[in-house]
């Protein structure tokens, strides 16, 4: 049908939120739909973002990168997007929708999902200049505009910020103001932090986290008025107990209401609590009228999660094509990573069950504390807390109401492993994003003929919200798969049918040196961008000389390819090594020479380290050249290779230190960097408990203590993140080094392709109980081989810049056009704290805003577009 079509019936969204997008997906996704047109009303000037990663905002993510799903959804000749639309009034009976515009749009069907507003408290001078919520991509552009612009008005002194309410927003709210650069004070009314995901011990746990990262926390605390300034800006913040602290800032972020408005107005039933009331199948009172996400109230109860709102979602399309679907409930478990600290609750985390028992682990020391709630004969999980290690959650979570068939106390202990093998029944809900059982992602493998996850997320849209069930969905998938009898490939790709771990050895036997005689001995055809770069990576890790020497140059990757990272806008950033974060005023003063030479952006990474920003390619020797000559060398920030040894100051300053972590932390850099691995490496050195390195969250993590250094393994940041295990305790200088030697050598050799060490560890045949043999015990008998190969690594080092500056062939590669020699400089910046940066589309074709060149010379567009030459 044409959107034109007269027997098509006309649906109007009001609100484009996640909830409303997942609505229009979900109904174009139906084979039946085609009956329908969707008009989708927004607010806000943009299409639906993804709210709940707004934070990223501050870590310099582009709001349009925030944007959910794919474009041709609104390209969709049955979908249209009306942005900066408001809807002002509802007219039920002539079944039309007064809009901002001063239209009147009809509708056959409307689905409110309006969402909800920033609930702000009575207190005195929450008005005044200074006073945000959190809640929209305006709301955290003010926010950092404001920040910024105190922080340009006193350069030198820090920013105070404070945030009213100790949930999981404010909690987002105080890791905002830290990446603004700010000082942050949360103010919580009740005894404890998230009072309703978390239990007085798991409070008293994540506020020790929370502080030890820099945040002042303030529990059993009301505030009661905000004080200003004579100029109308905040200035101080008073409590009920008559104490005050100084700020500039504050958040409210105190929850949220309902924003129903528009039904009161239409007259349709509201809930006690606020929340247009809603049935089963999520129709309010008029049966053209219906209401999802955190506008609708059902069952008495109005849902501030997303899934649930999805699950709404989903109703009311089937509810439109003559389904008759009803709301399934909702699951109120939450999973959240904030400031970096890992909490999770599922099911009835506060033991409210009549004679439930409850089975606790805290561990002060390293941050963990675990509680899991069972019934009275211990044989039934009915919820659980886990707060700065939830890796167990994805496994746990499923197996609310099943009986089982151990001591839950396996499943809360230290290096537990037993959840993550559970059997779990179909009905277990694997994904609570997009309500996926166990169940249906079996069948997708037996009835729907899917063969690897992709297949699995396409079709039950498993793993595809959050992702933090992919895990357990790829293990389902691969079980299910073997029970079929399909055998699981570890083929690299279609021109390797080993596996990288099998290559590597293959390799390493036959002495091959180049990708063709490989893929001629080991594969077929002339390979691809998978394993071109991944026999690359093998190369490297064997010693094969210089990366881009000869063949091995057209297997790289782009970043290796240029010995430096590619940014959105065409050029590169340059890091050099700064082994364990120690440098000289000399060094600094160099670099910044360098970075004011080339006008070069300019960023202390979470490594310690300093990065470059804004290169053309051609001016990449001349900058590696200048930092040669001062001492400096290639970071490897652009390879799988070793990255950094982050350390704090150990026993040489800090007057808790006890073993010297920065000597440890150089030695470490110096022995290991370039070495090549399947996946980025960073290590961490704390020269005490206290962990100010934060090294387990890294590959390797190194922890002093009074008799030597504790070995930890596998931890990570980025999507899936992971606290690092236990390998070994105590351990002298020596000892040390050769069990990180051997490690790392291990795990080179054995991983997957862009195998992460944590995701390795928890696939090997016997974890870490298996790699610990193998390094400590020397149970396969191959410790001699890994020491030799890290020897060899050791005495075969150059650095790559310097080898490229000494190669006129290698130095041919750097130029920004290769029949050109004229440098790149259609790049286009604007100027933010006194550095220039890449302009966004929408800076670049804003009159408003100044839009400069490589030599920071204004350019002056002639339309809303430019094309940028790469």
């Amino acid at each position: 049908m044409s959107p034109t079509d007269p027997n098509q019936r006309h649906v109007v969204v009001v609100g484009a939120g996640m909830v409303a997008h997942r609505f229009v997906e979900a109904l174009r996704a139906r084979d039946n739909a085609d009956s329908y047109r969707v008009t989708v009303l927004a607010e806000e000037p943009r299409p639906p973002y993804d709210r709940v990663a707004l934070t990223s905002y501050f870590t310099g993510r582009d709001p349009d990168d925030l944007a959910l799903g794919q474009d041709q959804l609104w390209r969709d000749p049955l979908v249209r997007l009306r942005k900066g639309v408001r809807a002002l009034r509802v007219d039920r009976l002539a079944r039309v929708v007064e809009l901002s515009t001063g239209q009147l749009l009809s509708y056959d069907h409307l689905v409110l999902a309006t969402g909800s507003y920033a609930a702000v408290p009575p207190v005195a001078g929450k008005d005044l200049r200074g006073c945000f919520v959190y809640r929209t991509i305006d709301d955290v552009a003010d926010l950092r505009s404001f920040v910024e612009k105190l922080r340009a008005d006193h350069p030198g002194r820090p920013v105070r910020g404070a945030v009213v309410g100790g949930g999981l927003l404010g909690l987002e709210a105080a890791g905002a103001l830290q990446a603004l650069g700010a000082e942050a004070t949360v103010v919580e009314f009740a005894p404890r932090l998230m009072p309703l995901q978390v239990d007085e011990g798991g409070g008293a746990q994540l506020r020790r986290l929370i502080e030890a990262l820099g945040v002042t926390v303030r529990t059993d605390t009301a505030t009661a008025k905000i004080t200003d300034k004579r100029t109308g800006r905040v200035r101080a913040m008073t409590f009920a107990d008559g104490d005050s602290i100084d700020v500039e800032v504050v958040i409210f972020a105190t929850g949220v209401r309902p924003r129903d408005e528009l039904a009161r107005d239409a007259g349709l039933t509201i809930g006690e609590r606020g929340g247009v009331v809603v049935d089963s199948g999520c129709r309010t009172d008029d049966e053209l009228v219906s209401a999802i996400g955190e506008v609708a109230c059902i069952d008495g109860r109005v849902w501030g999660l997303v899934a649930p709102g999805y699950a709404m979602a989903e109703v009311v399309v089937d509810r439109l094509l003559d389904g008759e679907a009803t709301f399934p409930g909702a699951d109120s478990s939450t999973k959240l990573k904030l400031l970096g600290v890992d909490v999770a609750s599922f099911g009835d985390a506060f033991a409210t069950t009549s004679g439930c028992l409850e089975v606790a682990y805290a561990d002060a020391v390293n941050g963990v504390y675990k509680k899991l709630v069972v019934s009275d004969d211990a044989r039934t999980l009915l919820g659980g807390i886990l707060v700065g290690d939830a890796s167990a959650y994805a496994s746990l979570r499923p197996m609310l109401g099943q009986e089982l068939a151990f001591d839950p106390a396996a499943l809360v202990a230290p290096e537990g492993g037993e959840a993550a093998q559970l059997e779990l029944p179909d009905e277990a809900t694997v994904c609570s994003c997009n309500n996926v059982s166990a169940g249906q992602v079996r069948r997708a493998v037996d009835q729907e003929g899917c063969c690897s996850l992709a297949d699995v997320k396409g079709c039950t849209k498993a793993g595809t919200s959050c992702g933090s069930c992919l895990p357990l969905v790829k293990k389902i998938t691969e079980v299910q798969l073997a029970a079929a009898g399909v055998e699981v490939t570890k083929a690299l790709c279609e021109h390797f049918s080993m596996s990288r771990a099998e290559l590597f050895g293959a390799v390493q036997v036959t002495g091959l040196t180049t990708f063709s005689a490989i893929v001629e001995r080991h594969g077929t055809g002339h390979g691809c961008d998978v394993c071109k770069p991944t026999v690359a990576s093998i190369l490297a890790s064997l010693g094969n000389g210089h990366i881009l020497d000869g063949e091995q140059g057209g297997l790289q990757d782009t970043n290796d390819h240029m010995l430096a990272n590619l940014q959105k806008d065409g050029t590169y950033s340059v890091v050099p090594r700064i082994p364990g974060g120690e440098i000289t005023p000399q060094g600094l003063i160099a670099i910044g020479q360098v970075a004011a030479d080339f006008d070069l952006y300019t960023k202390i990474t979470g490594g310690q380290r300093i990065d470059l920003f804004g290169a053309r390619v051609d001016q990449l020797p001349a900058i590696w050249k200048r930092l040669v000559d001062a001492g400096f060398e290639s970071g490897h920030a652009y390879g799988k290779s070793l990255r950094t040894v982050k350390s704090c100051v150990g026993r040489t300053w800090c007057r808790y230190g006890v073993q010297d972590s920065v000597g440890m932390a150089i030695a470490l850099e110096l022995r290991y960097r370039g070495l090549r691995s399947p996946h980025k490496l960073k290590v961490g050195v704390s020269g005490c408990a206290r962990e100010c390195a934060e090294a387990r969250g890294k590959d390797v993590g190194v922890i002093a203590t009074e008799k030597g250094w504790n070995l930890y393994v596998g931890g990570n940041g980025g999507f899936t993140p992971r606290h690092a295990q236990l390998l070994a305790e105590d351990l002298d200088d020596a000892g040390l080094v050769q069990a990180i030697d051997r490690f790392f050598m291990y795990y080179i050799r054995t991983a997957d392709r862009l195998q992460r060490t944590a995701a390795w560890l928890e696939e090997i045949d016997g974890g870490l109980d298996h790699v610990r043999d193998v390094i400590l015990h020397d149970s396969l008998g191959v410790a001699a081989d890994l020491d030799a190969a890290m020897a060899k690594h050791v005495d075969s080092y150059s650095d790559e810049w310097r080898d490229v500056l000494d190669d006129p062939a290698k130095l041919a590669r750097f130029a920004s056009f290769v029949n050109d020699d004229t440098p790149d400089d259609d790049l286009h910046y604007v100027v933010e704290r006194g550095q220039r940066r890449p302009a966004t589309s929408a800076e670049r074709s804003d009159p408003q805003i100044e839009v400069v060149d490589a030599a920071r010379r204004p350019v002056f567009l002639s339309g809303p577009t430019l094309e940028i030459r790469r």
